[in-house]
Parts: structure tokens; C-alpha cells; sequence
């Protein structure tokens, strides 16, 4: 077989790999720079956690806690699709002894008003806690800003949070899967979901997407992967 055909061959793969990187439908972003990111009250640098390069999220430097903390995907325009990350979470130091170390993804992000999106995230400090009650919250739905989590837990308890096993400070997999008004919520690769939410607050729009942490929280993201599709 000629030598050119021997290196065609073998680099076929690749080739298609880095193809489907830059498709209409597809989106691969290592997270391992800030190009391309808005950052919106908070910052980042890239690092390595336990082995694997990623980006650092943690809030700006000022002494009150009452704004939001969001990273936007430029250009990530969504309404049907998947979302898939990896992603950890831990309370920052010195933060409040009920932090929990909240991080998940934004979606359907308002372009004019990055105050409106809908939300799914995780609470790692309640994943191995000794209170049931406290598991039964590692995970959150909400939809801001008139839907926050003590809204929905108040109006309908244990209808937008579950339990799924967690640990500060490590890298969990996670993939939220949105079509029309309904999203779940997959955690650890699992087949079946671990949140399902089948009335999102917000209606079927399309917004963008965001990496959304709590100002109390030290978060890590790596590998974002964003499918589009007309279902």
C-alpha cells in the first residue's frame, strides 16, 4: 500500500473528529481558555483538578455576595439539544456553613437580559451527608429570577430536586437534555435521569448557555459539548 495512502488512512479519524468539532448542530469546548466566554461577575484562570486541565470559576473580589455569577457561551444559541460537561463544585473558603458548593448549567439564557434563564445544578456537600432529608436536595431545578429553589420547594416540595451520590471537589459528568418544556437531568453517565422537569418555567425558547455557580462556590468545568437539534 503507498506511504500517502498509509498516513490518509490513518489519520482519517482524526480528520473526522475535527470535522464534527466545527458543525452547525455540534459544539466541543475544551473550557481550557477564556476565548470566547463572557464572564459575568466573576473569575477565572485554567488549572489542573485531580489530573485533568479545566477552568477555575469563582466570584470577583467584593465583599457583598448579592449579584449573579455566570460564565456565557458566546455564540451558543439553543432551544432543543443536549448539554453535556464535567464539572465540580466546592464551598469557596470562608464561605457561610450552609454552602454547599453549587455549580450546574444555565440554559435558554435571555441575549438582552442575562438575568433570565433556566438552571439545573448540583449541591456535592449534601450527596454523602448523614441526613436523608439533606440528600434528598444534591440536585436543583429553578428558573430565574421568579423561580428560585425556596419558591419551588415551598410551592411543590421534592417535585424539582432528587438525590444522586456526590463529593465536593470532584469532577462529576453531567448531561441535561431539553426539548420543548421538558429537561432531565443525567448525572455519573447514568442511562436514566436523575431530575426530570417536565414544566420549565420559561416556556420553549431559545437563549444561551452558561457555566452557573453560587457566589459561595469554587467551581471547575471541562469539556463542554453542546448538540443542537430541531426536535
Amino acid at each position: 500500500m503507498p506511504i500517502l495512502l498509509k498516513v490518509f488512512l490513518f489519520l482519517l479519524p482524526a480528520i473526522s473528529f475535527l470535522a464534527s468539532q466545527t458543525h452547525d448542530d455540534f459544539k466541543v469546548i475544551p473550557l481550557n481558555s477564556t476565548e470566547g466566554l463572557q464572564l459575568i461577575n466573576v473569575k477565572t484562570s485554567v488549572v489542573s483538578l485531580h489530573g485533568k486541565e479545566g477552568l477555575r470559576v469563582e466570584k470577583e473580589d467584593r465583599e457583598d455576595n448579592n449579584f449573579a455569577t455566570l460564565v456565557i457561551i458566546e455564540g451558543s444559541n439553543f432551544r432543543n439539544g443536549t448539554i453535556e460537561l464535567e464539572l465540580a463544585g466546592e464551598p469557596a473558603e470562608g464561605a457561610p456553613e450552609n454552602s454547599r458548593g453549587f455549580v450546574g448549567a444555565a440554559f435558554r439564557i435571555d441575549t438582552a437580559n442575562t438575568g433570565s434563564y433556566e438552571c439545573m445544578y448540583l449541591r456535592p456537600s449534601n450527596g454523602r451527608a448523614e441526613n436523608q432529608l439533606q440528600r434528598n436536595h444534591s440536585v436543583q431545578y429553578v428558573s430565574h429570577p421568579e423561580y428560585p429553589w425556596y419558591r419551588l420547594r415551598k410551592e411543590q416540595p421534592g417535585v424539582y430536586e432528587s438525590y444522586v451520590d456526590l463529593v465536593p471537589g470532584e469532577w462529576v459528568s453531567i448531561k441535561i437534555v431539553v426539548s420543548g418544556e421538558s429537561a432531565q437531568l443525567y448525572v455519573h453517565g447514568s442511562s436514566q435521569p436523575t431530575l426530570i422537569v417536565n414544566d420549565l418555567k420559561l416556556g420553549d425558547r431559545e437563549g444561551l448557555i452558561g457555566l452557573w455557580l453560587h457566589t459561595s462556590t469554587v467551581a471547575h468545568y471541562r469539556n463542554l459539548r453542546i448538540t443542537n437539534s430541531d426536535q
